[in-house]
């Protein structure tokens, strides 16, 4: 997963979240509900006491004090009740102080004495070593004046057993409501980035090639839809300036065309004047050369205006790849012998595509020309046709000079040379790779370089076969 996407961060902030506000939430009901239940079970008390001292202690005489023990037994008893009952004289003399519970859920003895102090009602929480017990403690007159605490309590197990269980419950229950509310969360994040994932998977499929298309529009009225709607428009004015850029190339090519035909005639026929020097005549050849090779740079100009505007469907018919491939190399060998470069071809007969067989022709010959300038006098060029999972597979390769790595996804941009200095004394104008990647693309086929520096490269073009390409139309 990735930890720095949106969704990602947006989920787990979600549940931090959610999990502090379950905690604090459930911290506030199990402290709420201990307070009121601890309040609740000592107003109890409480009463109890008021009510011994109203009847038991209010009409005892100081000299009649063991008459309450009596009373205190047969009205409340506070042992088989599981409660603790004391009553003290003001002086702190015990008068009553009940005896073990039968549950043995505390011992009395344990419980501390008053002390001397304010006569108001109390309430207290008194840890015992076999529990907790809640007190409440009311001051009692008696009839003679003489004046009495009563404490009334009882064992807290039952309270902390509810506490305990309502805990337990927490301790369960929150989880799985954070991780119920956090899959939820999630399925919520990715539903509404999914439009965002769309538009991405769209945008990554335009290319130069299809800039018609259009991002898919999100009619949500919030921030999505005004970023769709502004991509589209950005898209068409992009649309539209590569429009007038390709117009731009298709007519100056065309133009370029005629002037430079009848300057290469022109020349042509002046340095065929015999009255001409020899330094002369050497000036006219060069520059005779440079118009040669204006020339070959408008013509690939034009070559792949042509492209761009869907030329190389035109054409379009089955034929044998590997045939093609095969006549091409051996019209390819005259220039190869001339550099003692050896070009050999493998491919097995059947390879069946469906194109353009000119445009196609031209690839090759673009490849292996390349292919034949860039490698050294002895060295090798192969060239391989074959069938591979519904595939034509064509390669070039050579044990050449190689493409330094960093140029490598540059080789097929227009006008894009690995040496500048190199380049021009080989006659190149960085077009040829860019028009090959063109019929490329016009034909449906991917076209790939591996190359190591000394070591030589592999042109691979991948095209799907006739039945293939049909099949996925």
């Amino acid at each position: 997963m990735n930890t720095r996407s949106l969704s990602f961060r947006l989920v787990t902030w979600y549940a931090g979240v959610l999990t502090v506000v379950f905690v604090l939430l459930g911290a506030l009901i199990f402290g709420s509900l201990r307070h009121y239940l601890e309040a609740n079970v000592l107003d109890n008390q409480a009463r109890r006491a008021r009510q011994i001292a109203a009847t038991l202690v209010a009409g005892v005489r100081r000299d009649s004090e063991s008459a309450i023990s009596t009373q205190v037994e047969n009205l409340y008893s506070p042992e088989s009740n599981d409660r603790f009952i004391r009553i003290t004289r003001a002086d702190g003399a015990v008068v009553y102080a009940s005896g073990p519970p039968r549950g043995d859920s505390f011992d009395p003895s344990q419980v501390p004495g008053l002390t001397a102090g304010d006569p108001r009602e109390a309430a207290r929480k008194v840890a015992l070593a076999g529990g907790s017990l809640l007190i409440a403690t009311v001051p009692a007159t008696a009839a003679d004046g003489t004046r009495y605490r009563v404490e009334v309590g009882t064992s807290a197990a039952p309270l902390e057993g509810t506490l305990r269980r309502l805990l337990g419950m927490l301790a369960l229950g929150l989880p799985l409501t954070v991780a119920v509310a956090v899959a939820g969360g999630f399925v919520l994040v990715r539903r509404a980035l999914d439009p965002v994932e769309r538009i991405a998977r769209k945008a990554q499929e335009i290319t130069q090639h299809n800039l018609s298309e259009r991002l898919p529009a999100v009619h949500s009225g919030d921030e999505l839809e005004r970023l769709s709607v502004s991509l589209n428009r950005m898209i068409s004015r992009l649309q539209e300036a590569i429009d007038g850029s390709k117009q731009f190339v298709a007519d100056a090519s065309h133009e370029l065309r005629t002037p430079l035909t009848v300057m290469r005639g022109e020349l042509e026929s002046l340095a065929q004047d015999p009255q001409l020097g020899r330094e002369t005549r050497e000036t006219l050849g060069s520059v005779l050369e440079e118009v040669e090779r204006l020339a070959e740079i408008v013509e690939s100009l034009f070559a792949l205006s042509r492209l761009d505007a869907g030329e190389a469907s035109a054409q379009w018919r089955r034929f044998d790849l590997a045939e093609l491939a095969a006549t091409t190399a051996e019209q390819m060998g005259l220039l190869a012998t001339d550099k003692n470069v050896s070009v050999a071809c493998d491919s097995a007969p059947g390879v069946i595509v469906e194109g353009d067989p000119a445009r196609l022709k031209q690839v090759i010959v673009n490849l292996l020309d390349n292919a034949i300038k860039y490698t050294a006098a002895g060295g090798r060029v192969r060239l391989t046709v074959r069938r591979e999972q519904g595939f034509a597979i064509l390669e070039v390769a050579d044990d050449g000079i190689g493409i330094p790595a960093e140029a490598l996804p540059h080789v097929f941009k227009r006008f894009f040379r690995v040496d500048t200095s190199r380049s021009r004394e080989q006659g190149g104008a960085g077009l040829g790779l860019a028009i090959v990647k063109s019929i490329c693309s016009a034909h449906g086929a991917d076209i790939e370089v591996i190359s190591e520096v000394g070591r030589g490269s592999t042109f691979r073009l991948r095209q799907p076969l006739a039945a293939e390409a049909a099949a996925r139309a």
